[in-house]
């Protein structure tokens, strides 16, 4: 049987107050997916999770079984038979000479980029047929179609033959994330990521001048998914584009990748103020910008 690669993708918050349009990816080939399934719905049950696994969920009295479902995650990431990918935009950064075309797709055009470009797939070992499964996504059915049409047309790009990376119109196939668990899982890692990146962690019930148990359950949760993280990538800084130290292919290689997206005709707006950096320097790099 050929080599296959899935992936599972999900979308969190589209305008935050300084990141925005989530977007993130898990990876699993089909080597992998059967042991990957059976591990997570296994813990599931050992956890008494019956139901779907979601960040907005979370809660003080849960707090411990996220930490240790997400615990099982990342052992399946460590242990490389997930890459997770998550993008995102930066408030500050505005795209120019945006078309008519380009407004109308704006939820659609950042997810095929993310497909093409944030697992570094024509890194990979190549031989493979994907599979992209996106969580139900707010398209029409004609929207859906041509969003499938171009993401089955990258197996044409010359770069994508080289690999020998094929795709299928029934193969790019929108899914529920209550029947995956990886998609729950990933659910939880990017909230985690929208909820800091957008300082939630600070905020406070109206009228009161304490954050809410809920809230500080969700910080201690992020901090836990940061060091799983940081375990991955020392000095990990969540708010810009992972670095590849010097070797493209690491975009394939690493098990856990951030990429501050923005398009490569862009601006920042004058008199904005870059967001200080969460984390340290040495595993990242500044933006890159799609070529």
């Amino acid at each position: 049987m050929a080599r296959e690669y899935i992936i599972y993708c999900d979308e969190s918050e589209s305008k935050g107050r300084h990141f925005s349009n989530f977007y993130g990816g898990a990876l699993v080939t089909s080597d992998d997916l059967r042991v990957v399934r059976q591990t997570l719905a296994r813990r599931k049950r050992e956890l008494n999770l019956f139901g779907e696994i979601k960040w907005s969920k979370i809660t003080p009295n849960y707090e411990q079984k996220y930490v240790d479902i997400i615990d099982c995650f990342f052992d399946l990431i460590a242990a490389g038979r997930v890459k997770i990918r998550v993008m995102f935009t930066q408030n500050i950064v505005r795209a120019r000479g945006l078309t008519r075309e380009h407004i109308k797709n704006q939820y659609a055009i950042p997810y095929y980029h993310f497909i093409r470009h944030a697992f570094g797939l024509i890194h990979s070992p190549g031989n493979a047929h994907v599979r992209v499964y996106p969580d139900q996504m707010p398209l029409s059915a004609a929207q859906f179609a041509k969003f499938r049409g171009y993401v089955v047309n990258l197996g044409r790009r010359s770069e994508f033959r080289a690999r020998r990376l094929t795709f299928a119109d029934e193969d790019v196939a929108e899914v529920v994330s209550h029947d995956h668990d990886v998609l729950q899982c990933l659910d939880v890692v990017l909230g985690a990521m929208n909820f800091r990146l957008n300082d939630k962690h600070l905020d406070k019930p109206p009228g009161t001048k304490r954050r809410s148990q809920k809230t500080r359950a969700k910080e201690r949760i992020y901090q836990h998914i940061n060091e799983r993280i940081r375990a991955l990538h020392p000095y990990f800084n969540i708010g810009i584009t992972t670095g590849h130290q010097g070797d493209r292919s690491n975009r394939w290689r690493h098990a856990y990748r951030h990429w501050n997206f923005h398009a490569k005709k862009s601006v920042v707006l004058p008199g904005s103020k870059k967001k200080k950096k969460i984390g340290g320097p040495i595993a990242a790099t500044p933006v890159e910008i799609l070529k």
